[in-house]
């Protein structure tokens, strides 16, 4: 059986193979559908220039990887493993005889790890290149390396569905050979929906994901009952899968339909069976996520619906967690996702957003490496010998901030030194296929004698939750827990998958122990704990106060359990899994850990150190001495002596925290600071006295006079006015007591307090101190006029004035009308220009 000679892809043969017989390197841009993956690897096999080499080819996705071998090794009238075999994680089917191999994306950056020059490979294919997959991309890097380095004759070939491919065919070289694809005419209808404001979370509240399974059931039923041929649904997850699968099997489908989901986490067998034709010709309808849209085959489908989300890990280097979050795909991804519609006849996609939403649709999805977590990377990359990535080749280089986080961590595990190289912890490390921090576990758990253990550890973080949904609903985050679920479940479902991934990791630690053989040797409680200390040093937890669910991270990071969690009677946790959020995360995966265990797991990193500090709740200044692990405070104990400089400090903190309205002020304090505060505000380049100003600067200006403080009583007897002058040297005092003098000197010889307050200044006086007096007084040379507040003889207001001539010269004869028979005793002259001045009655003179 051969390849169908009708496919598109044979109209570009011809020149893909000129391409990579003359220069070694093609770029291939092909639609799905056009044959790409599974007709042109059998027809490559013939190439002058790979002298009988093999071709290895790199699926992004494992499902991927065993259909597109499958078709092949089908086409061939083989079995899979002969001309034609895969490698994927913990499984592997090839012989002798395999010439051409699928792989996925760790398996390929293993080989090149183990062999950079990929002995016996003549071409190198990297499919689905758009895809943009953090390995992918490393992959490249690497091959690209090795091409330049070691094997000039390695022949490379990268393979797109999608147009945005440019910046790629660049970076190796390679001239960009185009393909039609095999497509029909599709109908494109917009059937809005609730899923476009679904939060970005992979934890939906159950309110918003049953409005979501409900709307997309109610979709499908219509469209099916309006359309022929089988139809496939795109989804988030396998949580939505699950929800909308429901829904559909309340009630008999149109024509009997017989639904499938379709995602990575299914077994084998299911997978296949979604993939098959219906034995019994029956209409399929296949809920898949976003591992549908390009490499695999799904026959029959004339029906797409749509709903334009996906799943995809977002990582946050700050909080060093990764979460799942469900956002739009982009226009790119919705085209291919359409195009299933119309491989075999006219189709119809339905999608369940607006066209208004569309044009706001990016144009291509985001590649991994700008927002994934880095210290896989980052670890392959010093096991490689390039610590630095500037040293290599990228499409995207991976963001510098997210890169040094990576290898932060690196060095926490043991996997780097403070260089940026692989230690050997980090080499063995490396070679292990799971993430380095669970690779840390499995070396962890292997020099404990605890390997079966670590083993079914990494196993469950590595994998999805193995928990009922009633049990995960319980809240409960207990690592034990699962544990004990994973050996009394039996080898079905999730279960099996998750002891079959353990096994494996055991043989490759120790492939020589018997089957039998048993290495857990528990010799701490808090084993799981310790276990997961070495897999996630940064995410150490102490819990804030006794009796609440909220901890604080070693990394300064909060989270916090769930209502009813066993887990909350630990005073210490070590976190696995938990979302990242701009508050608490929400923990969904955690051991205890004793706090001896961490004194002896981090002594090298655990801190002693004073703290004195002002206790806001007791008003006091506290000093401790104390051990702390990053952001946690592990031990405290009191001082017995405290330096006055750290006494200063702490009380300058406390009072900064209060605020400025908490010093010892009085009135001789204020009017000084309003004093100054009054030039400052006509421009002299004094010292910032406003309330804010003294606060932001206490250490320099307040600690002098703090070292003797202990307690509130203490602080009251401080001169503020003294320490507020000390801020300034004495020409600038001079400055101050000059042009905002504290008093004036009235013609009655009274000495008068002035009143400052922002850039005014002003007097109370009593007009008969002022006989005589033509000319408004001012200060700051001249250049602003005291407000006079003129005063009766009982000191009311009668006037407040800028302008004292005109007041004598057209007021006071009205005033004196008016007051002088309330206040006989006083002087009320007919000149006030002759009359003396006076602060007195008639009958006493001055």
């Amino acid at each position: 059986m051969k390849p169908d000679s009708e496919l598109p892809i044979y109209s570009a043969l011809s020149e893909v193979r000129e391409r990579l017989e003359s220069d070694g390197v093609c770029a291939l841009e092909a639609p799905p559908g056009a044959g790409k993956s599974t007709a042109l690897p059998l027809e490559l096999l013939g190439l002058e220039r790979l002298r009988g080499g093999n071709i290895l080819m790199l699926e992004p996705r494992r499902i991927a990887a065993r259909s597109v071998a499958a078709r092949m090794a089908h086409s061939l009238g083989e079995r899979i493993g002969e001309t034609v075999g895969y490698t994927i994680r913990f499984e592997r089917a090839v012989s002798h005889r395999t010439r051409i191999e699928v792989v996925t994306e760790g398996v390929l950056t293993r080989r090149l790890q183990r062999d950079p020059a990929l002995e016996g490979v003549g071409l190198l294919i990297f499919d689905e290149f758009h895809e943009r997959n953090l390995h992918s991309d490393l992959a490249l890097a690497l091959a690209l390396d090795a091409r330049r380095g070691l094997r000039e004759d390695l022949m490379l070939m990268l393979m797109s569905a999608t147009l945005d491919f440019t910046r790629a065919a660049e970076l190796i070289g390679a001239t960009c050979v185009q393909s039609s694809g095999r497509s029909h005419p599709i109908a494109v209808r917009y059937a809005g929906g609730v899923g476009r404001s679904l939060p970005e979370s992979a934890h939906l509240c159950e309110t918003r994901a049953g409005e979501f399974a409900e709307h997309t059931a109610r979709v499908i039923r219509r469209e099916l009952a309006a359309n022929v041929g089988d139809a496939l649904v795109f989804l988030p997850g396998a949580g939505e899968i699950r929800r909308v699968l429901e829904r559909l099997e309340s009630a008999p489908l149109p024509d009997d339909a017989r639904v499938l989901p379709l995602y990575g986490d299914l077994p084998a067998a299911e997978q296949d069976r979604a993939l098959a034709p219906d034995p019994h010709r029956r209409r399929r309808v296949t809920l898949a996520t976003n591992i549908a849209e390009t490499s695999l085959t799904i026959p029959g489908v004339k029906l797409v619906i749509d709903t334009g989300l996906e799943r995809a890990a977002r990582f946050d280097p700050g909080a060093g967690l990764t979460r799942l979050v469900t956002r739009p795909i982009a226009r790119a991804q919705a085209t291919q996702r359409a195009g299933r519609a119309g491989r075999l006849e006219p189709g119809v996609a339905v999608r369940l957003w607006t066209e208004l939403e569309e044009r706001e649709l990016a144009p291509y999805a985001t590649p991994e490496i700008l927002e994934s977590d880095l210290a896989p990377l980052a670890l392959e990359l010093a096991a490689w010998g390039a610590p630095d990535p500037g040293a290599l080749d990228w499409i995207d280089p991976p963001p510098v901030a997210h890169y040094a986080e990576a290898r932060e961590l690196l060095v926490k595990l043991a996997a780097l030194d403070a260089e940026g190289r692989a230690t050997p912890i980090g080499r063995d490390m490396a070679r292990l296929p799971v993430h380095p921090r669970l690779a840390r576990l499995l070396l962890a758990g292997r020099e404990w004698g605890a390997l079966d253990l670590a083993a079914n550890v990494a196993a469950l973080l590595s994998e999805r939750d193995i928990l009922p949904r009633r049990a995960r609903d319980e809240s409960d985050a207990s690592l034990a827990l699962r544990v004990d679920y994973l050996r009394t479940a039996g080898a079905v479902g999730p279960a099996r998958r998750v002891q079959t991934a353990a096994r494996q990791l055991r043989e490759i630690l120790e492939p020589t122990r018997g089957a039998d053989a048993r290495s857990d040797a528990p010799r701490h409680p808090d084993l799981l704990g310790r276990l997961l200390a070495r897999a996630y040093p940064d995410r150490v937890a102490r819990r804030r106060n006794p009796g609440e669910r909220r901890y604080l991270l070693r990394n300064g990071k909060g989270a916090t359990l769930g209502p009813r969690d066993n887990l909350a009677d630990s005073e210490f946790l070590v976190v696995a899994d938990a979302d990242s959020s701009e508050r608490d995360a929400r923990i969904y995966i955690a051991a205890p850990l004793e706090r001896a265990s961490i004194e002896e797991l981090f002594a090298d990193s655990i801190e002693e150190r004073e703290s004195i500090a002002w206790n806001e709740r007791t008003d006091r200044v506290e000093a401790l001495r104390e051990t702390r692990l990053g952001a946690l405070t592990l031990t405290t104990r009191p001082l017995s002596e405290v330096s006055p400089e750290g006494r200063a400090r702490a009380w300058a903190a406390g009072l900064r925290a209060r605020g400025a309205g908490s010093l010892p002020w009085n009135e001789n304090a204020r009017r000084f600071q309003a004093r100054t505060e009054f030039l400052r505000a006509h421009g002299e380049p004094l010292a910032d006295c406003s309330d804010e100003g003294l606060a932001a600067s206490l250490e320099d200006w307040l600690a002098p006079f703090l070292g003797d403080v202990r307690t509130p009583t203490d602080l009251k007897k401080i001169d503020l006015t003294a320490a507020l002058r000390a801020r300034f040297v004495w020409n600038e005092l001079n400055r101050i007591d000059e042009q905002a003098p504290e008093t004036w000197l009235a013609p009655s010889g009274s000495r008068l307090r002035l009143e400052y307050k922002g850039e005014r200044v002003s007097l109370a006086v009593k007009l008969q101190e002022l006989f005589g007096l033509g000319e408004t007084p001012a200060v700051l040379d001249g250049r602003v006029k005291i407000v006079l507040e003129l005063l009766s003889p009982a000191r009311r207001p009668i006037q407040v004035t800028e302008d004292l001539r005109g007041f004598w010269d057209r007021t006071y004869p009205e005033v004196k009308k008016e007051l002088k028979g309330r206040y006989p005793r006083h002087p009320w002259p007919d000149d006030p220009w002759s009359a003396t001045p006076t602060r007195f009655t008639k009958k006493r003179k001055p």
